[in-house]
């Protein structure tokens, strides 16, 4: 979906959002309140400089308006694969730009990732993953990695990954098996507005994510185990 439909969907209220080199900065007004906005579009790979970029927005928001939400647009082909980045060090700047987005929600912002294109690999893990809730609309596509680069890094057959994807959506792309999984909390549809303010509205410090998956059947040992750790225990089989 074009950015632009789409904010004209979930801000009725009017938004001040601007779009320079794919990368999305701005406000919005969400129910009578203001909104920070930050994103992708036009499926931009996340390399130092929009990662960057993200996390100064975040800062400044957590600087300048604190307590304000803030709406995560997604829509990414992953981390920009260039010798440059990668000699820069890619990987810290995302890691940054997830300790951003955890300190904002640590400052009493809620954070809303919205999946409304593209999301695949680091560039959505650092970004909507890390939220403190995560949604995506029905046609978007997600994915960590595709099946045939998942066969070339696990030397697994790829006919053997689509067999396992059939049934269990870890393996699986879309955001129905991330939604099994526990990573979106839900997939919108309809009036997206009002999707926004219950989300904005629902929102909580609790990060449930490893409970939703077990509770949908998607993750059904990720939660004993993390418990297992926690506690020292042993863990108990779903």
């Amino acid at each position: 979906m074009d950015w632009q439909l789409l904010t004209t969907q979930l801000f009725p209220g009017g938004h001040e959002i601007v779009e320079r080199d794919n990368f999305l900065s701005g406000t919005a007004q969400v129910d009578g309140q203001p909104v920070a906005v930050i994103g992708t579009t036009g499926h931009t790979p996340i390399g130092i400089e929009i990662a960057l970029a993200q996390a100064q927005a975040i800062l400044q928001t957590v600087r300048e308006h604190p307590g304000r939400p803030i709406l995560i647009l997604v829509d990414t082909q992953g981390q920009r694969l260039r010798h440059r980045d990668e000699m820069l060090g890619i990987n810290s700047f995302m890691a940054h730009l997830g300790k951003c987005v955890d300190l904002a929600r640590r400052q009493g912002h809620t954070v809303i990732g919205l999946v409304y294109d593209q999301a695949l690999s680091g560039g959505f893990i650092t970004s909507g993953l890390i939220a403190s809730a995560c949604y995506a609309l029905p046609q978007s596509t997600i994915r960590v990695m595709g099946l045939p680069a998942m066969a070339r890094i696990t030397k697994v057959p790829e006919e053997r990954l689509t067999e396992l994807a059939r049934d269990n959506p870890v393996f699986a792309p879309g955001p129905e098996n991330y939604l099994r999984m526990g990573g979106l909390h839900g997939i919108w549809e309809d009036d997206l507005a009002a999707q926004l303010v219950r989300a904005l509205r629902d929102a909580t410090d609790e990060d449930r994510r490893m409970a939703l998956g077990r509770e949908r059947g998607g993750r059904l040992m990720a939660q004993p185990v993390a418990e297992a750790v926690r506690s020292g225990g042993h863990v108990r089989a779903a």
